[in-house]
C-alpha cells in the first residue's frame, strides 16, 4: 500500500470518524464547493445522497492533485508520482483497505452499490492528461478528456441511482441503455466547466477548447490568452455554447429508465447545469471578467419544473 505522506496534500486525514461523521464531511464539503449539483442531491433518499457525497470527494481529491494551489508549484514528476500514489491507493480502496475517513465511507459505497473500478483509474487517467496535454488540435481529442475527468462521474453515479424497476423486469430491459446517457450527462457539464472557465484555464496555461475550431471562427490563440472579445469570439462561443446543449439533449433519454428517487434530483441537477450556458450569454460571453453561475432565485424557481419532468415516462 502506497505511504500516505507521499500524496498527504490530497489524502484526507486519517483522523478516527464513524461513518456518519464521515458522510456528514462529504456532505459540507460538497455543500461548500458544489452547491449547484449538491441542491439536486438533497432530493434524494439519504443513503443515496450520501453514496454521491463520498463519490464527489473522491473526485474532488482527485483534482486537487492537479489543480490545487500547492500543485502549482510542484514539478511535473512530482505530480505523475502523485498520481501514480494515488491510483495504488485507489486500487487498495477496491479492495477494502480503509487507512482514511474517505476510505471508510467509499468502501461502504463500493460495497453498497457495486461501483466499478475502471471509471475511477480513467479520471485518474484525465488527470495525467492534464500534465501532457495542453492544447487540444480537435474535439475528438478534447471528448476523450471530457470522457475521463467528467463521463466517467456518470458512470460511477449510474449504479447509485438505480434502474426502475418496471423496466428491469420487463421483457425488453436488456436493451434498455442508461450508460451512454450517464456519460453523455458527464461530458455536457465537462463542456460547460470549460466554457465557464476559459478565462481562469488560459492563467494556466490551458486552452480547452479546440485549436482547429478557434481558428475556424477567424479567433486566435494569443487573442484567447489576452481575453479579447470581438464578434469572432462570440460566435466562436455560441458554436460551443450549442454543441454543450446537444449532450444535454443527448443525455435526457436516459433519465426517463432510472429509479423514481433518482429522476428528479438528476432533472434538476442537469437543467440547472445547463443554465449556466445561458448565463454565459447573458453576460455577452464574456468569461474573462465574469463567472457565469445560476442564482440562488432561479435554482429554487426551476425545482418544480424538474419535478414534473421527472413524472414523465
Amino acid at each position: 500500500m502506497a505511504t500516505v505522506s507521499s500524496y498527504s496534500s490530497v489524502v484526507p486525514d486519517a483522523t478516527p470518524l464513524s461513518l456518519r461523521e464521515a458522510f456528514e464531511r462529504c456532505r459540507a464539503e460538497t455543500e461548500e464547493w458544489a452547491k449547484t449539483f449538491y441542491l439536486g442531491t438533497l432530493l434524494m433518499p439519504l443513503e443515496k445522497r450520501q453514496a454521491i457525497w463520498a463519490i464527489y470527494v473522491w473526485c474532488r481529491r482527485t483534482d486537487e492533485i492537479m489543480d490545487s494551489p500547492e500543485a502549482l508549484s510542484k514539478p511535473k514528476e512530482q505530480l505523475l508520482a502523485e498520481l501514480d500514489s494515488w491510483e495504488e491507493h485507489t486500487r487498495e480502496m477496491f479492495k477494502g483497505c480503509v487507512n482514511t475517513w474517505l476510505d471508510k465511507v467509499m468502501v461502504d459505497t463500493i460495497h453498497r452499490f457495486s461501483q466499478p473500478l475502471q471509471p475511477y483509474l480513467d479520471m485518474i487517467e484525465g488527470m495525467r492528461m492534464d500534465l501532457t496535454s495542453l492544447r487540444y488540435q480537435s474535439f475528438s481529442d478534447l471528448q476523450l478528456y471530457c470522457y475521463r475527468v467528467a463521463g466517467t462521474v456518470g458512470l460511477m453515479s449510474e449504479k447509485v441511482m438505480g434502474i426502475d424497476d418496471c423496466y428491469t423486469s420487463a421483457p425488453w430491459s436488456e436493451e434498455t441503455e442508461t450508460s451512454g446517457a450517464a456519460v453523455a450527462l458527464g461530458i455536457a457539464n465537462q463542456l460547460t466547466n470549460i466554457l465557464r472557465d476559459v478565462g481562469e484555464d488560459r492563467q494556466r496555461g490551458r486552452i480547452y477548447l479546440p485549436l482547429d475550431e478557434i481558428n475556424g471562427f477567424g479567433y486566435s490563440e494569443s487573442e484567447l490568452l489576452d481575453g479579447v472579445i470581438n464578434d469572432q469570439w462570440r460566435n466562436l462561443m455560441a458554436f460551443q455554447i450549442q454543441r454543450a446543449r446537444d449532450w444535454f439533449k443527448r443525455s435526457e433519454s436516459g433519465v426517463r429508465f432510472l429509479a423514481p428517487d433518482a429522476r428528479w434530483p438528476v432533472w434538476t441537477s442537469l437543467r440547472l447545469y445547463r443554465g449556466i450556458l445561458s448565463r454565459i450569454e447573458n453576460n455577452d460571453y464574456d468569461v474573462f471578467n465574469y463567472r457565469a453561475f445560476v442564482p440562488r432565485y432561479r435554482k429554487l424557481i426551476d425545482l418544480p419544473f424538474s419535478f414534473i419532468l421527472s413524472q414523465a415516462k
